[in-house]
């Protein structure tokens, strides 16, 4: 393929997640613990800033900060703070779109990269952020490949897309349902997500409309990856994975299949049956049911999940206990089983801010003595086949 092979951003949360995409993807963006339309992405803060960066370009990768909600009146000092910690952590970019962050990311010597917040639908818009010191501008996901193309053909800012992930019922995550509802504002980084819950509907005359399914306003996930070389063939610098509340397995699924497809792309042997490979693989892993989006038309009911729960994977995870200690000597870890059992041959995953292991459940002790199975509420001795640490998550997977 003649064209250039986009950089491949990838959306992380904590080291755990870096550590599982590192070799997969060329870029990760991340937020600290303010300022982020992800406010549950708690694990990276000032005080450790420096070290996730320094960690993400040992990796051979860049950094590029989120600093994308609404600013108020009374953010502005701790704006002025984050954006200057970031320029001294030397992250490659920050993602904006409100002007208090632009000027202060340019007035820092910042690459800035518009967020798709701002709703960039057309070249001249592109060129106005350029104009202010922006050097990508990540495009609106209700743009059509068409769109997108002629956008590429008027402008040579860098051109950001999403390939994959949630999407939201409002334009550029405009929502202001979570806010009315239930006082967390979306656009502030803590929505609730009223938008993938079950909704009854009904007519003017206090009627109930009967409708095939419940989940009336829940979107599908973006899947593009049967699309990718239509992508490369529009011009595009950057895709981008939506993920950043995602579980690092997750997260590991989702940039080996796009590094993979890019890869193909690249040496030319990519087809629609390694995509539908690929697509498989994506099933496994946490999602609504695919779609692609705003690309090809505006979605009609074929873009709602509405028979679905939040999962259509036919993978899931049922947490179990938590590690309370780890004996390096024994490759063995405490685990407390506080929400279910185990039992030998499960296939498990052990997750927290700086761990990701999945294995199978090779040996059990209660005590001294070996257990086929335990319960939950027992402590138990775990085989682990690498390094946990204390408070890590212990998941059982299963097939339903």
């Amino acid at each position: 393929m003649s064209d250039p092979i986009p950089e491949l951003v990838a959306g992380v949360r904590n080291p755990a997640t870096l550590s599982v995409c590192k070799d997969h993807a060329d870029a990760v963006y991340f937020s600290i613990d303010r300022f982020s339309l992800r406010a549950r992405a708690r694990d990276i803060t000032l005080d450790n800033l420096d070290a996730f960066v320094k960690q993400v370009n040992d990796s051979g990768l860049k950094a590029y900060l989120a600093a994308n909600t609404v600013i108020y009146p009374e953010d502005l000092p701790a704006v002025d703070a984050v954006v200057e910690a970031a320029a001294s952590a030397g992250v490659d970019a920050v993602i904006a779109w409100d002007p208090a962050v632009i000027n202060k990311s340019v007035e820092c010597g910042l690459d800035l990269h518009i967020s798709t917040q701002a709703n960039v639908s057309n070249w001249q818009t592109a060129e106005f952020y350029g104009k202010l010191g922006a050097s990508r501008v990540i495009l609106s996901r209700e743009l059509t490949l068409e769109q997108i193309k002629d956008i590429r053909q008027h402008t040579d800012m860098e051109l950001e897309v999403f390939v994959h992930g949630a999407m939201c019922q409002a334009i550029s995550g405009r929502c202001y349902l979570s806010a009315y509802l239930l006082g967390r504002s979306g656009n502030c980084g803590d929505c609730t997500q009223p938008c993938r819950w079950q909704w009854t509907l009904h007519g003017e005359d206090g009627g109930l409309v009967e409708l095939a399914g419940k989940h009336l306003l829940s979107a599908r996930d973006l899947c593009m990856i049967e699309h990718v070389p239509e992508l490369i063939d529009a011009g595009l610098d950057a895709f981008k994975i939506e993920g950043r509340l995602r579980n690092p397995g997750y997260m590991a699924v989702v940039s080996r299949c796009y590094r993979e497809a890019l890869d193909a792309c690249r040496n030319g042997s990519y087809d629609q049956g390694m995509a539908q490979q690929w697509k498989e693989q994506l099933a496994k892993v946490y999602n609504r049911g695919f779609s692609t989006g705003f690309y090809f038309g505006v979605p009609g009911p074929d873009g709602l999940a509405v028979e679905k729960d939040m999962n259509a994977s036919s993978v899931r995870r049922q947490a179990v206990g938590v590690v309370q200690n780890y004996f390096l000597k024994q490759d063995a870890a405490a685990v407390r089983l506080l929400e279910g059992g185990l039992a030998v041959g499960d296939s498990i995953v052990i997750e927290g801010a700086s761990t990701y292991l999945e294995q199978e459940v090779e040996s059990l002790m209660i005590g001294r003595d070996p257990v086929q199975e335990a319960g939950k509420g027992q402590d138990v001795g775990l085989a682990v086949a690498a390094r946990v640490r204390k408070n890590d998550r212990v998941f059982r997977v299963e097939r339903i």
